[in-house]
């Protein structure tokens, strides 16, 4: 039998916008199947955390216009289990609120914090180092998180550096450090002690609570104030009229970068945060030529290195291109240099601004 104080919140509110034009405001990437594996990427991270998490325990956190997407997509969590934001306020004040929620619930709680489009090939090796993390948060105060091996300088992450000196499974955080510039990412790689930050926190629901209330007593206030209503009917009432008052913050800032009692253990499995078409593209079989390709039935001629998404059985017929992003969704084509991914959020805004905000 699964743990009942093992509780989970599933990240589900960010939109995506490097994945347009699959990933809309309206339908963001974490409800497709970006991989074609016949799941999309919450009915994944559901389905990975219910191998060690009561499914009834894992609550989905997400803005309010994605519920009837999660209901959809979940259709076995109840009411109770979805956490809706009325508007963005960025992860510490949502984590803070289903907290609280959580805490009313089950004072014992452990918990895990995990994004819900990540992609995570030895779920077996996740729930072990989960296990690992909960049972070192039942017995300490503890924030933990897991940190991934870095395979080469990525300047889009933020890292943490730990004391190199412990022999230890669980290594103590010196600190975090912001995403850095190529340079300093080829020195933090060389010293050897540091790890990408993947945004997958573990505590006790009591930690992270009393956090709060330490080092965020504004926000903490603001969300305890409306302790007596949470899991009650008056609790929607409350958030509406509340939420918008708390400050936007990230978790990282708010808590986890101000403690001096936060551990990780460097991940044993292979992890990609799946952020860009980019990195879809590492973690898809590729053809002869490296190609990547999604749903499609392509001809292609002189086309090596490229990233083709279509809907199901479309056929797409490329030649003469390389290193390329083809991606056909509805009314927008994109056709755009992998080497530019990180342009394709300034290529939106454009889009928005000139056709008409249905397509962004």
């Amino acid at each position: 039998m699964k743990n009942k104080n093992y509780y989970a919140i599933l990240m589900a509110g960010g939109v995506g916008s490097r994945f347009w034009p699959v990933s809309t405001q309206d339908f963001p990437k974490q409800f497709h199947d970006m991989l074609g594996t016949g799941e999309t990427l919450i009915q994944k991270t559901f389905n990975r955390l219910a191998k060690l998490i009561p499914e009834e325990n894992i609550f989905i956190l997400t803005n309010e216009r994605y519920n009837d997407l999660v209901f959809e997509q979940l259709p076995s969590v109840t009411k109770r289990q979805v956490v809706l934001e009325p508007s963005m306020r960025n992860t510490a004040p949502c984590i803070l609120y289903a907290s609280l929620k959580i805490q009313k619930e089950n004072e014992n709680a452990v918990m895990i914090v995990a994004p819900s489009d990540h992609w995570i090939e030895d779920e077996a090796a996740f729930s072990n180092n989960v296990k690992t993390a909960f049972d070192f948060c039942e017995a300490n105060d503890a924030l933990m998180t897991l940190g991934i091996t870095p395979t080469f300088p990525n300047t889009g992450y933020g890292y943490i550096e730990y004391d190199k000196s412990s022999n230890s499974e669980i290594k103590s955080v010196d600190q975090f450090r912001e995403k850095p510039d190529y340079e300093t990412a080829k020195t933090f790689l060389d010293q050897g002690n540091f790890l990408w930050n993947a945004g997958i926190f573990m505590w006790s629901v009591k930690t992270v609570v009393n956090t709060f209330r330490t080092n965020q007593p504004d926000l903490f206030k603001l969300f305890e104030s409306g302790y007596n209503v949470y899991n009650t009917e008056f609790e929607d009432d409350f958030i509406r009229e509340n939420y918008g008052k708390a400050e936007n913050i990230s978790v990282d800032y708010a808590i986890m970068e101000k403690s001096s009692n936060v551990y990780v253990i460097p991940a044993t499995f292979d992890w990609n945060d799946l952020g860009t078409w980019g990195s879809l593209y590492d973690k898809l079989d590729k053809d002869d030529r490296a190609n990547a390709i999604v749903n499609s039935k392509v001809l292609l001629e002189d086309a090596k290195g490229n990233m083709i998404r279509s809907k199901k059985d479309k056929v797409v017929v490329v030649d003469g291109l390389n290193d390329y992003i083809i991606v056909d969704k509805d009314e927008v084509l994109l056709i755009f240099p992998k080497a530019k991914e990180q342009d394709i959020k300034k290529v939106l805004q454009n889009v928005k601004a000139n056709f008409g905000e249905e397509y962004g």
